[in-house]
């Protein structure tokens, strides 16, 4: 049965289209409350184009999808329930090298990428600014 639309994959959806406020969409990942699939208790990333993504989902059958396409379905899978600004405010600077978020990327049509740059994570975490903590190659937490 599929999930009712979150408010955040609303706004997704308006930015894919072309419409709606990117500030709002930021805004709305940071008050959402996003899953997490976590292996040996550490939350499962990406790495692509020289970023560690942290992948998130906006419920619990985006996160299924994730894990079908992933053939990691023939177990239950484990996922911890965090904020969107917890996850770029605190777990993304502690890192140690350039990390962003990525929501919903089983949902080719659905999924939304929020870059390590200033304006969605801390300045010390940006790689526009100039002031990464980088050098180190962080795991998760």
């Amino acid at each position: 049965m599929e999930q009712p639309r979150t408010a955040l994959a609303e706004r997704i959806a308006e930015r894919r289209a072309g419409v709606g406020d990117p500030r709002a969409l930021v805004g709305e990942m940071r008050r959402s409350v996003l899953l997490v699939p976590s292996v040996d208790g550490r939350l499962w990333s990406a790495h692509s184009g020289g970023v560690r993504w942290i992948c998130a989902f906006t419920h619990e059958a985006a996160l299924a999808r994730f894990a079908e396409q992933r053939g990691m379905n023939d177990r239950p899978l484990d996922y911890a329930v965090l904020l969107g600004a917890r996850i770029v405010d605190e777990i993304v600077p502690g890192l140690g090298e350039p990390a962003g978020l990525a929501v919903d990327i089983a949902d080719e049509d659905g999924s939304m990428f929020f870059p390590p740059v200033a304006g969605i994570v801390p300045a010390e975490a940006a790689v526009d600014t100039g002031t990464t903590t980088g050098g180190g190659r962080g795991r998760g937490r």
